[in-house]
């Protein structure tokens, strides 16, 4: 039988275990597991999910895999662009619909992906609206993710600090153990 180590005991501050605690592996493949998966309009969301399919949800299970896209807030405008004219409430809206519309295509291309490679897997889908970072971090507690899988974008260190990490801040500050998936590098050269 393999045995999970849980964490030591300047770790049980942080995730609230005991470090004599033991879990036996066997329980939880068969415990009902869910599993919150992050995706956006990148392929690093979606390698992700497919990598999550692939290796941690198992055939037969009884996981819950959750799809969790966060919709960026709408900047805030004023009532006058940076040219003096005003933006109607045409324009407002048009932009809130096409958010709705980017949601929704990424959802389904990510069930559809659950669908193909897991067709037994229960699904279940949430769009929020925040910031990523935040959302997610929320999200995760409040539905009681057991674990969270996201991707990677694989900015360089300039990058990051300018833009921040998403998969950066949710190992930081989420509960649950954080798997991030990296999409592995393409050659140029290579088709």
């Amino acid at each position: 039988q393999l045995y999970l180590q849980k964490p030591t005991s300047k770790e049980h501050k942080r995730t609230g275990f005991q470090p004599s605690d033991h879990l036996l592996m066997a329980d939880v493949a068969e415990s009902e597991r869910r599993i919150l998966v992050a995706v956006d309009e990148g392929e690093e969301s979606m390698h992700a999910l497919s990598w999550c399919l692939k290796n941690v949800v198992s055939q037969n299970s009884k996981d819950t895999l959750i799809l969790l896209y966060a919709k960026p807030p709408r900047a805030v405008y004023t009532a006058l662009d940076g040219t003096g004219y005003l933006f109607s409430s045409d324009i407002l809206a048009a932009m809130e619909k096409y958010g709705a519309e980017v949601a929704a295509c990424v959802i389904e291309k990510a069930k559809k992906m659950c669908k193909d490679l897991q067709q037994d897997v229960k699904v279940e889908a949430r769009v929020e609206n925040g910031d990523p970072r935040d959302v997610i971090c929320q999200m995760a507690e409040l539905l009681g993710a057991d674990v969270l899988v996201m991707g990677s974008h694989g900015y360089g260190i300039i990058k990051r600090a300018f833009l921040g990490s998403v998969s950066n801040h949710c190992a930081q500050n989420v509960k649950c153990p954080v798997l991030i998936v990296k999409k592995p590098k393409t050659n140029a050269g290579s088709k």
